[in-house]
């Protein structure tokens, strides 16, 4: 293994909740061995199937969430399986798990029964609600999770009469995981200091609550209560749309407000070039921008003008984004160094030559398949960090012997 955590060990047992975590530190070069049931973990039956074919080793989900780990199997409820586990972590740097609280004390496995041996272990409990909470023992999902914490609330449409939406591909684990993973890191760097080992207690519903943006802070500090809108943040009070159909009847978002001499330059030309200036409403105020030096939206917002500026260039991305197609649109907007976004199925995006430019897509040789997989990249950008997928996720209980050995 190779990466900034090379050397590391992390024994993580499989989960809906710390997969992301052991992805992860394993892309950043721990040793990963992930701990599966007896048929191994339920993930591997979460679908889509590669070449659709189910089976417990071509689930996509699990593909993604476990790269770069060696799986092994042991039954915990068994005197050999606690045995293999306790001789694993005995060898570990750090423990992901997020097992229902009580399980593992019960079978003599929690941290408090092995930190006690290995102060120096740093033990992370993924959960619902945090180890203490009795909510973190009731069923928990993706889909719940993401409605509890206010997440799915400040996502949706500006029409209130449809329903909150939540984000697609497990979002909620991601967040958590990431949150995991930090503290992970840090307790890490704390041992590297001198410190002790520690338990990490992460809460999905508190690491989602606090990603809301203006969400949690508009309502604990200002009692309101913010309010989704289309394509934009949520916010106490309504906002101007952004988002626009282009003339091939996709969308693209108009972005930042423009707040620059140069940007009110730059929109004015654009319109001159496609001859729109004459049917764009109120263009003139872009000249008064340009004379005026530009608009600073921190000082200015209650000078009518102003605001007049800001509005009349909203008003003349739209009429561009209007009568060009949403790719013209979007590029046009590129190379004039104007913000604004077009709006991708995930599959467009994946395949987008922006993406694959910056490293969006890696291959991974499957050998089982006898072909690679191209699988998506590094989920932060990390110049002093290498970040790699080390190997294809593994199948199930394919590294039993090489990390515990044969049976007797």
């Amino acid at each position: 293994m190779s990466g900034a955590l090379a050397g590391v060990r992390v024994v993580e047992l499989a989960s809906f909740w710390g997969a992301w975590t052991g992805k992860l530190l394993g892309d950043l070069g721990a040793d990963v061995i992930v701990v599966e049931p007896p048929g191994g973990h339920a993930t591997r039956g979460f679908g889509p199937f590669a070449d659709d074919e189910p089976h417990h080793d071509r689930s996509l989900w699990w593909w993604y969430y476990n790269t770069s780990k060696r799986s092994v199997v042991i039954d915990l409820a068994t005197p050999r399986g606690s045995e293999e586990f306790r001789r694993l972590v005995a060898d570990a740097d750090v423990v992901v798990e997020g097992e229902v609280p009580g399980r593992l004390a019960a079978l003599g496995l929690d941290h408090t029964d092995l930190r006690a041996e290995r102060p120096e272990l740093i033990w992370v409990s993924v959960t619902s609600h945090g180890r203490a909470s009795e909510r973190s023992r009731e069923p928990w999902t993706d889909l719940t999770i993401s409605a509890t914490s206010g997440v799915a609330w400040l996502n949706g449409y500006d029409d209130h009469a449809l329903p909150p939406m939540r984000g697609r591909g497990s979002q909620t684990i991601q967040v958590t995981g990431t949150f995991a993973a930090m503290a992970a890191l840090t307790a890490l760097l704390h041992r590297d200091a001198g410190g002790p080992g520690q338990h990490v207690d992460v809460s999905a519903f508190a690491a989602c609550n606090v990603t809301t943006e203006s969400g949690t802070f508009f309502y604990l500090v200002a009692g309101e209560t913010v309010q989704r809108q289309t394509g934009r943040h949520a916010m106490s009070q309504p906002t101007q749309g952004v988002q626009v159909e282009a003339a091939d009847g996709r969308h693209v978002t108009t972005g930042f407000l423009p707040q620059s001499q140069a940007d009110f330059q730059v929109i004015v030309d654009w319109l001159d070039e496609l001859g729109l200036r004459e049917t764009s409403p109120e263009s003139f105020f872009l000249d008064i921008g340009v004379t005026r030096g530009g608009v600073d939206v921190a000082t200015e917002m209650q000078d009518p003008e102003a605001l007049a500026v800001l509005e009349a260039a909203r008003a003349a991305l739209v009429h561009i984004a209007e009568n060009v197609t949403s790719l013209e649109f979007f590029e046009g907007a590129q190379r004039r160094d104007l913000q604004v976004g077009i709006v991708l199925a995930p599959e467009e995006a994946f395949e987008n030559e922006h993406f694959v430019a910056r490293g969006m897509q890696v291959a991974v040789h499957h050998d089982e398949l006898g072909r690679a997989v191209r699988y998506p990249g590094a989920p932060f950008s990390m110049a002093s960090s290498p970040w790699a997928i080390q190997r294809r996720p593994p199948l199930l209980d394919e590294h039993h012997d090489e990390v515990l050995g044969s049976e007797p």
